[in-house]
């Protein structure tokens, strides 16, 4: 699927069903994808689009345990036994594409160096998933602690990280994935250059807006001209302040953010509503404005139910929808909101590392009749 307009005609809502990036830390070691990888995202290839988890574009990338890169020829390989078997059962899949900046740790960071950020900032409170004793994912007992103190990138390094994502971009192609989005939200290295209170810089990446963009402006224009524009979508969460990322003016730097992307020729703009419990609205008026503004296919994600997400494509501001953990538990989402299937419920304590359990054992409806 290549993402060039808005205009999707008359699609039911199964087929505008999208399965947003969602970390499940099973990669092996090397942080290289699996054979149960493969079957978790294979047995999920009704969505009309899967992305995937989010993938470090370097060593320095990485924030979590046992998250998968795309930096090396070994993570290549393994990316490639997922993409082939998504697309042998009908599906297609781009690679969502992370630099986690400071939401990272001494103990995942090359030689133990300080994760790096647009600015020094600390995010108090902020945790990241370490294995303190080596487990490795098989055991999926791991620790959350306080990311560690960040260092400012210098203004000579941030071409390397460029490079770095371009390079990400070719590694993802050769893996066979359909396109790459990039992951410029939720409080990570795009968003702490975007974000005023999480950028401190006063050279040409800090202070005005248009500064505060360069990295992003950058960043897209090296993947787009390794993969072409309608394979390329980026995902921003403009109104939500995760991971201490909180930008002063943020509806009049999301639209400008989207403007940009917009002339940039981005195939669509992935937006990640607040999910958590009694959190606020995205006011309408807003995404009606992205609409104007953008003019591309915009997808959404963030607790939407059938009945949210049918009102969404509706009122036309909405092309996708991203049903994140419903996908988790029911591996056949699509169908199941088609027929009006009760859904399972997702078992949280096995979300992060761990085998089959709560992974690829979900039943599909087929086997929930039987039982």
């Amino acid at each position: 699927m290549l993402f060039t307009s808005h205009r999707l005609g008359a699609l039911t809502l199964p087929n505008r069903i999208v399965m947003p990036p969602m970390t499940r830390s099973r990669a092996a070691a090397g942080n290289v994808a699996t054979v149960q990888m493969a079957e978790y995202y294979a047995q999920r290839a009704g969505a009309g689009l899967i992305v995937s988890e989010g993938t470090q574009i370097s060593p320095q990338g990485q924030g979590y345990a046992w998250t998968p890169g795309i930096h090396s020829d070994e993570q290549v390989q393994g990316w490639r036994r997922v993409t082939d078997a998504v697309h042998a059962a009908g599906g297609r899949i781009y690679a969502q594409l992370w630099h986690v900046g400071r939401v990272s740790h001494v103990a995942l960071q090359p030689d133990g160096a300080a994760p790096v950020s647009s600015s020094a900032l600390l995010a108090e409170g902020v945790k990241v998933f370490v294995d303190p004793t080596g487990a490795g994912p098989e055991s999926g007992v791991g620790e959350m602690i306080q990311h560690s103190m960040p260092r400012a990138l210098g203004e000579d390094e941030i071409p390397g990280i460029v490079a770095d994502y371009a390079q990400a971009t070719r590694n993802a192609l050769a893996a066979g994935f359909d396109g790459v989005e990039l992951h410029g939200a939720n409080g990570y290295l795009i968003n702490q250059f975007i974000d005023s209170q999480a950028n401190q810089r006063t050279d040409g990446y800090g202070g005005a807006l248009r500064n505060r963009l360069r990295f992003l402006r950058e960043v897209v224009q090296a993947v787009v001209d390794v993969a072409g524009g309608e394979r390329v979508g980026v995902r921003l969460a403009p109104l939500t302040t995760l991971q201490g990322a909180v930008d002063d003016t943020p509806q009049a730097t999301y639209l400008a953010a989207a403007h940009l992307l917009g002339e940039l020729g981005v195939g669509y703009l992935h937006i990640a509503e607040a999910d958590w419990e009694d959190a606020p609205l995205m006011p309408v008026a807003f995404k009606q404005a992205l609409r104007m503004i953008y003019p591309g296919t915009l997808i959404y994600a963030g607790k939407y139910t059938a009945e949210r997400a049918a009102q969404a494509l509706a009122e036309g501001w909405a092309d996708l929808i991203g049903f994140g953990r419903p996908f988790i538990a029911n591996p056949d989402l699509p169908e199941r909101l088609r027929s009006g299937a009760v859904l399972n419920s997702p078992d949280r304590a096995t979300y992060f590392g761990g085998g089959a359990a709560g992974f690829t054992d979900y039943p599909v409806l087929e086997e929930a009749v039987e039982a």
